[in-house]
């Protein structure tokens, strides 16, 4: 059967809280410079309550992904938890007018709409204070073999890794996918995922990931080593049959099957504003030439190209559109 959609994404559906600060706000909130924490409702008030003039944009690291997909005029949709608030309409709601199917129905009770505290410092490096809310309770019951075996690839994020239930869900959805003649897709995230659930993520990207995307620094917390980035993709060959390490402005290192450890050089972006979804955005565009089967390192230049526009701004999705911006670049 023919897939009708390039991709189907499991993730965080979160609404993102962006603000410029100083560095002295990340030791005042006891915040890991450049990484991500899970908090509770008491402490997301106190760094709300201290962001100055803050952006609201729907985020997610899964949602940010197929939304630059379907910026590039691929074919998306997404499997997330949100309440039934006004939150949860503004996410719903961004990710349709984007072009993306949103599978999942409101939680009617319980936790509300999770949201991410976004602090982004004068080097534009972002520090995450994430309170998950609804965002983390997707199980088992939330995959449709259905809405699976209609998506080329199924994507998942490293973020949902700190959830068993979530973690039960992915593996679900990799046997049926697998089952259909589909791929499956993981990225990691952030090194404090892949310190956490370091043995886990080994056993599952073994057992069920075809595609793997990972930064530098993720990819040595996964493997234990201080390697180059040439190195870490090599490692990471033994394990998964696709990878792309990406490497912030030197580019990324992407390999397969039949396609030795290749180097591509990054985009520049026109300014460098806030380096939020650079990873996402990455991921979308290399998902939507992989998706038509396109050279790797065609997959990892369109990556790269998304990733500049997206961290020539604030917040974490694109606010060209995407597909023109890859035509003037002479993409399509």
């Amino acid at each position: 059967m023919t897939a009708t959609l390039d991709v189907i994404a499991i993730g965080n559906a979160i609404v993102d809280v962006l603000a410029h600060t100083e560095d002295a706000f990340i030791e005042k909130h006891d915040l890991i410079r450049g990484a991500f924490v899970l908090i509770d409702e008491e402490k997301a008030a106190a760094i709300g309550a201290d962001l100055h003039n803050p952006e609201q944009v729907a985020g997610g690291s899964a949602g940010n992904t197929v939304a630059c997909l379907a910026s590039l005029g691929g074919k998306a949709a997404y499997i997330g938890k949100v309440a039934d608030d006004e939150f949860g309409a503004v996410y719903r709601n961004s990710m349709e007018e984007i072009g993306v199917k949103f599978l999942s129905d409101y939680e009617r009770s319980g936790a509300a709409t999770g949201r991410c505290l976004i602090a982004v410092t004068p080097d534009a490096e972002r520090t995450m204070a994430t309170l998950l809310g609804a965002a983390g309770m997707i199980t088992v019951d939330d995959i449709d073999e259905e809405d699976i075996t209609q998506a080329a690839v199924t994507y998942f994020e490293g973020y949902q890794f700190d959830a068993p239930h979530a973690r039960q869900a992915f593996m679900k959805a990799c046997m049926i996918a697998h089952k259909a003649g589909r791929k499956t897709s993981l990225t990691l995230s952030d090194i404090g995922v892949v310190e956490r659930n370091r043995e886990v993520l080994l056993e599952v990207i073994n057992d069920h990931v075809d595609l793997v995307f990972a930064n530098e620094d993720e990819a040595r917390a996964l493997f234990g080593t201080h390697d180059n980035a040439q190195a870490l993709a090599a490692e990471m060959s033994k394990i998964v049959p696709f990878g792309a390490v990406t490497c912030s402005e030197r580019g990324s290192i992407v390999y397969g099957p039949e396609h030795p450890c290749e180097e591509v050089p990054a985009f520049t972006p026109p300014q460098l504003v806030d380096t939020t979804g650079a990873g996402d955005a990455y991921a979308g565009g290399f998902l939507y030439c992989f998706t038509r089967n396109m050279p790797l390192d065609e997959c990892a230049r369109l990556g790269s190209l998304c990733a500049s526009e997206v961290i020539s701004h604030m917040g974490p999705r694109p606010e060209v559109n995407l597909a023109e911006l890859a035509k003037e670049k002479g993409f399509f």
